[in-house]
């Protein structure tokens, strides 16, 4: 840090396992990797090619290894494995994921009707490959799962191998874990807390508010996901308390 202030909440220190900021990247042009990696690299763990831009995304393989020159893991959105899965492309899948030398996959099926069980298979499968990182939740505003049902699915798919769960919001902040309003669902993350470790969980968080919610709620060190480039230096400082957001949260009484 560039100087010193009193009495900040402790943030973990990467690598790290607890407290992560996922960062969606959509689509960033070479330049501006390179721009957020300047600002951005101390502050992220984990940078995810949002659903399947990885296909049509020039440059591909330089891209990947700027951000592995940095350090900052990175993998493809779950959306690409469902639309190779879907496609009977599950081992094309497997060979991608090593010719792109990806240290994680994640596993989903927020678009595609996909059994439960086969879904976990999928994650044994491929949590003997690489690091596996889940995803609960439908992409489809109209399906609504009570919280028994995603602290089940959450359970089965950690048992199965996944090293953390996505809650799902898509990276508009209106499905999953959030009313169509972007509001919390906090009935379901209440619950969902009760029997599923808070560090096993990433929150998709893409708005600012809803961020805010988690770090009150859970504290600087929760991990955040689809949290475009632009907001990482802001998500820390609401981290820290040294944003109007939470700045009166961490202050000590």
């Amino acid at each position: 840090m560039n100087y010193h202030i009193n009495d900040l909440p402790d943030r973990t220190a990467k690598p790290r396992n607890s407290g992560l900021t996922m960062v969606m990247d959509k689509g960033l042009s070479l330049r501006q990797a390179e721009d957020f990696i300047e600002m951005g690299e101390g502050y992220t763990d984990v940078i995810k090619l949002g659903w399947a831009t990885s296909y049509v995304s020039p440059n591909l393989d330089a891209k990947l290894k700027l951000y592995k020159d940095a350090g900052l893991p990175v993998y493809f959105g779950g959306t690409l494995f469902e639309a190779m899965i879907v496609r009977g492309q599950f081992d094309d899948y497997c060979r991608l994921l090593d010719k792109y030398q990806m240290e994680y996959a994640e596993v989903s099926d927020g678009s595609i009707d996909l059994e439960h069980d086969e879904k976990c298979e999928y994650i044994r499968k491929l949590s003997k490959q690489i690091t596996v990182i889940s995803e609960v939740g439908s992409k489809d505003v109209q399906k609504i799962f009570a919280p028994y049902k995603w602290i089940n699915l959450m359970r089965a798919e950690l048992e199965a191998g996944s090293w953390k769960v996505i809650a799902e919001a898509r990276e508009s902040g209106n499905v999953g874990i959030y009313r169509d309003s972007g509001e919390v669902r906090q009935g379901l993350v209440d619950e969902i807390l009760t029997q599923i470790p808070e560090e096993k969980i990433i929150w998709e968080a893409p708005q600012k508010a809803q961020q805010v919610w988690f770090i009150k709620l859970i504290g600087a060190n929760v991990s955040l996901g689809n949290i475009a480039p632009v907001d990482i230096i802001p998500l820390e400082t609401l981290r820290l308390g040294i944003r109007s957001d939470t700045f009166e949260h961490f202050l000590k009484k």
